[in-house]
C-alpha cells in the first residue's frame, strides 16, 4: 500500500522507519496519524508539535477505503477517516460534515451560473452522473441523483475506478459527478469546475481508533482535535503526566504550591533566624551583664543604689 508519510517531530526524515513499531528509528516515541484524501490534519498537527515535543507524529495519507486495515494491523494508531465504522471495532468521534458539489466540465450549461449560485438535484436529472469506485457519499443506499452512465444501446457502465478518473470524465462533458468538496477542490483542474448541491448528502469526518487501543496519546490527540486545552487535556500531556515524567509530583499547578510553601517555609526560617538572632544578642547582653554582677555582686535595687549614695 503506498502510503505518503510525513513526518512532524524531532527525527531527521532521511530515516525510514518500521512502519509497524512505535518508536521511531532513533528509539524516540511516536504516533502514526493516517488521513483520508481531502482532510487536512495539519493545524492538528501543530497543536500536538508544541504539546508533546518528544513524540514524533507521523501524517500517513491512506484511501478511505484502507483505514480500517490500516487500523486493524496497527500500521496506524488513528485516523482522520470517514464515517460511518464498524462501532464493535473502531470508537469514532465526529470532527465535521462536508458539503457536497456537482463537478462539470466548464463547457457544460451549468457553468454559466454564476461562482455562488447553487445547484439541485433536479437541475442535473437529465444528466449522466459518474459515481467513482472510491465514492464516499452513496454509501449505505443513499439514491445518486441523475441518470446512470449507459453506453449508446443503453447499457449501464461501469463504475471508473477512482475520482481522479472521474474528473477526467466529466472533463470530456460526457456528464457530471457528485463529490464532496475537498475532493473537488483536491481534483481540481482547469477544465472542470463545481457549484453546490443544495440537496446533495453530506460526507462526515472523524477522529477513528481501534476500541482496544486508547492509549495516553490517543486521548491526547482527543483532546487536541477537540479544542481542549493544555490543562484540561486528558492525555500523557496533561500537566499532571508531564509533572509525573519531569519529577514534580502534580504537574505544574502542584509545582506552583510546591514553590509557595516553599517560599513561605523560607519567610518561616528567615523568622526563626531573627528571632534566634533577637535571642542570641540578648543572650549576650545578659552574659555580660552576670559578668558585671559577677564583679559587684547583686545588682542593687533602685532604691540601695541611691541609699549607698548617701
Amino acid at each position: 500500500m503506498n502510503q505518503p508519510v510525513q513526518d512532524v517531530g524531532p527525527a531527521s526524515p532521511a530515516e525510514v522507519p518500521d512502519e509497524t513499531s512505535d518508536v521511531g528509528p532513533a528509539g524516540e516515541p511516536r504516533f502514526r496519524l493516517a488521513y483520508v484524501p481531502g482532510a487536512t490534519p495539519g493545524k492538528w498537527a501543530s497543536v500536538w508539535h508544541e504539546r508533546l515535543p518528544d513524540v514524533r507524529l507521523e501524517l500517513v495519507q491512506v484511501e478511505a477505503g484502507a483505514v480500517a486495515a490500516a487500523l486493524e494491523t496497527g500500521d496506524v494508531d488513528a485516523a482522520i477517516g470517514r464515517l460511518p465504522v464498524d462501532k464493535d471495532v473502531f470508537s469514532a468521534i465526529p470532527l465535521y460534515e462536508e458539503t457536497s458539489v456537482v463537478c462539470f466540465s466548464r463547457d457544460h450549461l451549468l457553468a454559466a451560473l454564476g461562482d455562488d449560485e447553487t445547484v439541485s438535484a433536479g437541475d442535473i436529472a437529465q444528466d449522466p452522473v459518474w459515481v467513482p469506485g472510491d465514492d464516499v457519499l452513496f454509501t449505505g443506499g443513499r439514491t445518486v441523483p441523475g441518470a446512470v452512465p449507459a453506453d449508446p444501446e443503453g447499457n449501464p457502465l461501469e463504475r471508473v475506478p477512482t475520482t481522479a478518473d472521474v474528473v477526467a470524465t466529466v472533463a470530456a462533458n460526457v456528464g457530471v459527478a457528485v463529490l464532496p468538496m475537498s475532493l473537488a477542490r483536491l481534483h481540481r483542474r482547469k477544465d472542470v469546475t463545481y457549484r453546490l448541491l443544495s440537496d446533495g448528502p453530506t460526507a462526515r469526518v472523524g477522529l477513528v481508533w481501534p476500541v482496544d487501543r486508547t492509549t495516553d496519546l490517543v486521548e491526547e490527540l482527543i483532546g487536541i482535535v477537540r479544542g481542549r486545552t493544555v490543562n484540561s487535556s486528558r492525555g500523557r500531556g496533561a500537566p499532571s503526566a508531564r509533572g509525573a515524567q519531569t519529577g514534580e509530583a502534580g504537574g505544574e499547578p502542584a509545582a506552583r504550591t510546591a514553590r509557595a510553601g516553599a517560599k513561605k517555609s523560607s519567610k518561616g526560617v528567615s523568622g526563626a533566624k531573627k528571632r534566634s538572632g533577637t535571642g542570641r544578642g540578648t543572650a549576650a547582653a545578659g552574659g555580660r551583664g552576670g559578668a558585671q554582677r559577677g564583679k559587684g555582686g547583686r545588682s542593687a535595687s533602685p532604691g540601695k543604689k541611691k541609699g549607698k549614695g548617701r
